[in-house]
C-alpha cells in the first residue's frame, strides 16, 4: 500500500499568510537603510559638529571649508568601506547648500536655514496628504511593496496610515517651531544642539512608530482578503 504524508499543498492559506508576514518582515528595515542606516543618522551631525565650533574659534570662511571637508571625508570612508554612498552624497549637497547660504547671509545661523524651512515643508506634504486621503507612508509603503491602492478601501488600514504619517509631520512640525525660533534669537548654538537632538534620535523614534504602525495595517490587508474567501 502506499504511504502518504500529509503535506501542505502549495496554496496552503497558512502558508501564504506566514510567507505575507516574512515577506514584510523582510521590507521593514527598508526605511532606515534608505537613510544610510543608524550610522548614515550619525553621520548627518558631523558637519554641524564641526561648523559651530570652527565657526567660533576661526570664523565663518573656517567653518564652510570645515564643513564642506568634513562631509567629503564622510563620503571617502563610505566609499572606502563599501557602505551605500547615496546618503553620504544627498549629505554632501545638503551641506553645500547651508554653507552657501551661510556665505550669502553672512551669519553662522544662515547654515540651518535651509533645514528649518526643509523641515516645514515636509510637514505639510505629510499633512497634506493626511487630508486628501493618500496618507504618504501608506502609498510609499504599498508602491514599493507593489500592493496597489486596495488597502485605502479600508478604513482600519487607512487610520493606521493616517497615524504614521501624522507622527512624521509631528516631528518636522516640531522640528521646525523649535529650530525656528532658536533661529530668530540668534542662538547659533543651541541650533547646532537642536538640529542633533531632534534629528536622528526623533528619527529613529519616528521609524519604529512607523514600523508597528505599518505592520498593524499589513496584518489588516491580508486579513480582509481571507475574510472575503
Amino acid at each position: 500500500m502506499a504511504q502518504t504524508t500529509d503535506q501542505p499543498g502549495p496554496l496552503d492559506p497558512e502558508d501564504s499568510h506566514s510567507d505575507g508576514h516574512a515577506e514584510a518582515d523582510e521590507h521593514l528595515p527598508t526605511v532606515l537603510e534608505q537613510m544610510g542606516g543608524v550610522s548614515g543618522l550619525i553621520y548627518s551631525t558631523v558637519p554641524v559638529v564641526v561648523f559651530v565650533p570652527v565657526n567660533s574659534l576661526w570664523g565663518l570662511t573656517a567653518a564652510i571649508i570645515a564643513a564642506l571637508a568634513t562631509a567629503v571625508v564622510i563620503l571617502v570612508v563610505r566609499l572606502i568601506r563599501h557602505e551605500p554612498v547615496t546618503p553620504a552624497l544627498a549629505g554632501l549637497f545638503g551641506v553645500a547648500i547651508c554653507v552657501f547660504i551661510a556665505y550669502r547671509t553672512g551669519s553662522a545661523k544662515g547654515y540651518f536655514l535651509f533645514g528649518i524651512w526643509t523641515t516645514l515643508l515636509y510637514a505639510g506634504v505629510f499633512v497634506f496628504s493626511i487630508v486628501i486621503r493618500w496618507p504618504l507612508i501608506g502609498v510609499a509603503w504599498n508602491l514599493v511593496n507593489g500592493a496597489g491602492s486596495a488597502w485605502r478601501r479600508d478604513r482600519r488600514t487607512l487610520i493606521a496610515y493616517d497615524l504614521a504619517t501624522a507622527f512624521w509631520a509631528l516631528v518636522f512640525g516640531a522640528r521646525y517651531i523649535t529650530q525656528s525660533q532658536l533661529y530668530d534669537h540668534d542662538q547659533t548654538g543651541w541650533l547646532a544642539f537642536a538640529r542633533i537632538a531632534m534629528g536622528w534620535p526623533l528619527t529613529a523614534v519616528a521609524v519604529l512608530a512607523t514600523v508597528l504602525l505599518v505592520r498593524r495595517a499589513a496584518r489588516r490587508s491580508e486579513i480582509e482578503p481571507t475574510a472575503a474567501a
